[in-house]
């Protein structure tokens, strides 16, 4: 995916700030940056104002509670994480496509929820995770996907009875279940499309810059 496709709106997660060139570029493109609550400080110490701030407010400091209090909107439900809360907030005040930065590193167990949490916001919105190496595409049915020959693919299956056929892949899927997360990992694309095939589950699909 080309820089300038990516989604005006953009959520950043409070891991790991961005470093490499494509999510800066996102985010200093961006029409609106909503901020998960600590976020906020990293986007204003990188030189970037928050469009909004969602969360439970629990790691905000005095300061940014001060200056930008009109633009805090605090949910303090404790059945979903910062980041659901803030794709929550998007969908209700019509933004529904959306780019994720920052939702990695720092506590894999947080990286792990937030990636798999993909497949539950495709269900209403389009949205997509950006990292510091490459992309997560989550998809609710048979897709195709523009990819580079050479571009290392993985595949990842939520449910694990998902039968999934695949083509333009070096390691072809035929009519697989991938039990496990590693199963489809660190596949390469061989054409400038990767097809895949399936239903009644959910794929999201990684794909390195």
């Amino acid at each position: 995916m080309k820089r300038t496709e990516f989604p005006a709106t953009v959520i950043l997660a409070d891991g790991c700030f961005p470093e490499h060139e494509i999510p800066l570029g996102c985010l200093r493109n961006a029409s609106r940056i909503i901020c998960c609550d600590g976020a906020a400080a990293s986007l204003i110490e990188f030189g970037l104002e928050p469009f909004a701030i969602v969360g439970d407010c629990d790691s905000l400091d005095p300061w940014i509670i001060d200056k930008y209090a009109e633009k805090i909107f605090e949910d303090a439900d404790q059945e979903t994480n910062d980041l659901t809360k803030a794709v929550r907030w998007c969908y209700e005040s019509g933004y529904k496509d959306i780019v994720i930065l920052g939702a990695t590193g720092k506590r894999e167990d947080h990286t792990i929820g937030n990636i798999s949490l993909l497949a539950e916001y495709a269900r209403t919105i389009r949205i997509i995770m950006v990292t510091d190496t490459g992309t997560f595409y989550p998809f609710l049915e048979s897709c195709r996907v523009p990819s580079l020959p050479g571009q290392q693919v993985s595949v990842f299956s939520i449910d694990p009875e998902t039968e999934i056929t695949s083509s333009g892949l070096k390691y072809p899927l035929v009519k697989r279940k991938l039990r496990n997360w590693w199963e489809a990992t660190l596949n390469e694309a061989e054409s400038d499309y990767i097809n895949l095939e399936f239903k009644d589950g959910a794929v999201i699909i990684y794909m390195v810059f």
